[in-house]
């Protein structure tokens, strides 16, 4: 059986059912408690969990980070909460510096069983210092997993996953989509890391992406329908470890690739699955994989600029004419 949940309500159902199994898990994060979490993730887990679980924090991401990397490698199983990943900057440290790093430095004797989790990516008007994309920035470093993913079930399997996982996970959300509902299943289940989902199967061109992109890449692909071209829709949900079989298996299929990256172009998870594509199906690609990313510049506040900075549907609908050589 499935309901339908919000996201936001998917991830609190992970994080809850988590706590209750495993009393060493807990919540650290800025107005996670008294305010029920900046986009109410964490609302009425105070209330269960109480203060020493459920914990409110200074505007101080570095030191919260820390405390959370350092409780990781006594034993607990820390969950932190950036209210974005924009001011998780601060806290890189320790995410890339500590984390990322204590079980090769400890020659595996000790693990970092830690969840970083918190929206990324554009919201709007909310200028240049609050609309980064930073899948890419966290992927590049060995001995980070990294998750990106909208859809509220897959939402909760991947947490309950990276909450059991003994690696550092980074979780990236949408502050956009916190309200967006999905049928998510009742009981007990965990969705694994490191496996695409194929959202639309088609036959004559591939579309990759992950995050909230993955809606836009959707609906070009029910417009591109209409005028006969079949899109196969992949969503990452994993970018580290990458699932290179089934974006390969797909291309293999389509012949033609488009990513979809709300990231700016340069040294991004677009150019990263261009390479595995041309790397393991050159030989089956018909045209050019095209990417279709954010502009190659800081996002403007006007409407208008941000607009035109980011991926659209129209944008995808022309790269994927392009690659089809339909004029």
């Amino acid at each position: 059986m499935a309901r339908k949940l919000a996201l936001r309500d998917a991830l609190r159902e992970a994080m809850s059912e988590e706590m209750r199994r495993d009393e060493n898990v807990f919540l650290i994060g800025e107005e996670v408690a008294q305010y029920n979490g900046a986009y109410k993730v964490s609302k009425g887990m105070l209330d269960e969990f109480g203060a020493k679980r459920i914990i409110d924090t200074p505007i101080a991401e570095l030191g919260f980070a820390g405390i959370g990397v350092g409780a990781a490698m006594n034993g607990l199983r820390p969950i932190v909460e950036f209210m974005t990943w924009n001011f998780a900057v601060l806290a890189f440290d320790q995410i890339v510096n500590n984390a990322a790093k204590t079980l090769s430095q400890s020659a595996g004797q000790y693990n970092c069983p830690i969840v970083f989790r918190g929206p990324s990516g554009s919201a709007g008007q909310l200028g240049q210092q609050h609309s980064q994309t930073f899948e890419s920035w966290m992927a590049n470093t060995p001995g980070l997993k990294v998750i990106s993913c909208i859809d509220p079930a897959d939402a909760k399997g991947l947490l309950k996953s990276a909450i059991r996982d003994n690696d550092p996970v980074c979780f990236m959300e949408s502050e956009m989509l916190y309200g967006m509902e999905g049928e998510v299943p009742e009981g007990e289940y965990l969705v694994p890391i490191g496996k695409a989902a194929i959202r639309r199967e088609g036959t004559d061109v591939t579309l990759i992406s992950y995050n909230k992109m993955v809606l836009v890449a959707m609906e070009a692909a029910e417009k591109l329908e209409a005028e006969g071209i079949s899109c196969e829709v992949i969503d990452l949900r994993t970018i580290r470890p990458l699932d290179r079989k089934t974006i390969v298996e797909s291309v293999k299929k389509t012949n033609r690739a488009v990513v979809i990256d709300e990231a700016w172009p340069f040294a991004g998870v677009s150019s990263e699955v261009a390479y595995e594509i041309q790397k393991a199906a050159f030989d089956y690609l018909d045209a050019p994989v095209i990417r279709v990313n954010s502009a190659d510049t800081s996002l403007g506040y006007a409407p208008t600029l941000v607009e035109e900075y980011l991926p659209n549907t129209e944008k995808v609908i022309r790269a994927v004419k392009e690659v089809a050589y339909v004029k």
